[in-house]
């Protein structure tokens, strides 16, 4: 069994600006010319980062905030180079 270490309150406020921040530029990216997304495609990844996001911020394990923010950051990377991220894709 794997236990989970919890985040305290001060942890949580720390990572929350983190959090915020890749969230916005996840949204951003979305609309980025680079990627070739129709409309309703722009909306529906949209959508699928709101999910991952409402859903994380539920979280109190460190181990799955820091997950987040790695998988935020890999998202974003590869949204920057015009690439839209794999749902499968492993780091």
């Amino acid at each position: 069994m794997k236990s989970l270490i919890w985040l305290t309150a001060e942890e949580a406020a720390k990572n929350r600006g983190k959090v915020l921040s890749l969230y916005r530029q996840l949204l951003r990216s979305i609309n980025s010319p680079k990627l070739q997304l129709s409309y309703a495609a722009r909306l529906a990844k949209k959508a699928e980062v709101k999910t991952i996001f409402l859903f994380g911020s539920e979280e109190i394990s460190k181990h799955n905030v820091a997950d987040l923010i790695r998988t935020a950051e890999y998202a974003l990377s590869q949204l920057k180079q015009g690439k839209i991220p794999n749902n499968t894709t492993q780091y």
